[in-house]
């Protein structure tokens, strides 16, 4: 089963005014990959002439016609499929859409070819020879457009077909740097639940619910189980149901109310309020919340506000928490768990992940992924 996710096209800003894309400027690679690719036509253009015209070699004016001929066939119909490869990436990708790419291919490269072929004979019997235009629809000028037809199949295959094993190897170097991000996050996820502070806080907090509280005890354990057996199915998937995350979550705070009591303030949506076609990468809202209470005090006092909210005007995902900052120890925080979400986001959507302190709060959005078949 193939899926797609969908999101809302989206505008980068800097956090003020759009950001407008910086103009390239020409550089020495650029010149000497022009010089090259002067030097690969000239020579070719040579060749073809001295196969296609072994006469010429006695006349220099008409080996010079013939080779100015043929160069301009050959760099016309070498632009034309060169720029069309470029082109046709922005629309239709080899990964993504094979077929839509194979047919816009042969009418883009066939048809700009022609389209070449056709100004280059217009040039050289009506502006040079001085014939009508009505030449151009013989017979015997349009069989003399096989040879440049044929010259410019040989051409759009060689651009096409590396174009595609370009768009094949980049896929498979993507789908090994999903694979390595995920094994990271996961590999990062159970660090931090059997962390030995994670486990030391479950477990004072537990000792003192049997004590005094034997019925909460028991719903303790079972909201610790319902954490550790999620962590584990959810390993491997590249993404899991809202609703599932969401149910995670608020047993993971329930742990964590235990050990914070009034100093921590929860507010997530209702079940009810969760789309079922929503999806997020696994573990992500975990990630979240843990770096929040890592990285920032809570008193009962100046209690920690964590507020998790669906936003379907825009379609987006928003964790936020009071920004109170608190030191932490360079071994506790290895800071790779926002980055690895971001990485892990970037293989779903063009979407950005967005983290930034705001009006008291530090805010992460993420973009909401609507799982499709």
């Amino acid at each position: 089963m193939s899926t797609l996710f969908r999101t809302r096209p989206h505008t980068v800003t800097d956090g003020h005014e759009p950001v407008v894309p910086s103009v390239r400027r020409w550089s020495r690679q650029d010149g000497r990959r022009w010089v090259r690719l002067l030097l690969t036509i000239m020579v070719l253009s040579m060749a073809i002439t001295g196969f296609t015209c072994s006469d010429c070699w006695g006349d220099p004016r008409h080996l010079a016609i013939n080779f100015g001929i043929t160069f301009a066939y050959s760099m016309g119909l070498w632009l034309t499929n060169g720029y069309a490869v470029n082109w046709l990436d922005k629309y239709a990708n080899w990964k993504r859409e094979p077929m839509k790419r194979l047919v816009l291919t042969l009418l883009v490269s066939l048809g700009g070819s022609l389209a070449v072929i056709v100004l280059i004979n217009a040039f050289i019997l009506i502006v040079l020879s001085g014939k009508g235009p009505g030449v151009l629809l013989s017979t015997g000028v349009w069989r003399n457009f096989m040879l440049p037809l044929s010259i410019t199949v040989i051409c759009s295959l060689a651009m096409h077909s590396r174009a595609f094993l370009l768009g094949w190897r980049e896929a498979l170097v993507s789908n090994e740097r999903l694979q390595k991000e995920m094994a990271q996050a996961e590999a990062e996820t159970l660090r931090q639940q059997l962390d030995p502070h994670f486990m030391f806080n479950a477990l004072n907090a537990l000792t003192s619910l049997v004590e005094e509280e034997p019925k909460q005890a028991v719903r303790f354990i079972r909201q610790l189980s319902l954490v550790y057996r999620y962590v584990l199915d959810a390993r491997g998937r590249d993404v899991v149901p809202l609703a599932d995350e969401l149910a995670f979550a608020e047993s993971y705070l329930f742990l964590q109310r235990i050990r914070y009591g009034d100093a921590l303030k929860v507010q997530m949506p209702a079940p009810h309020e969760v789309p079922p076609q929503v999806v997020v990468p696994p573990l992500s809202l975990q990630l979240l919340l843990e770096n929040a209470l890592k990285h920032n005090a809570a008193s009962p006092e100046q209690p920690l506000h964590l507020r998790i909210e669906l936003d379907e005007t825009t379609r987006q995902l928003r964790v936020s928490n009071t920004l109170r900052p608190r030191r932490v120890a360079p071994g506790d925080s290895p800071g790779i768990g926002l980055a690895n979400l971001t990485a892990r986001y970037r293989h779903l959507t063009r979407e950005p992940v967005q983290a930034a302190p705001h009006d008291q709060e530090f805010v992460v959005t993420l973009p909401m992924l609507e799982l499709t078949t």
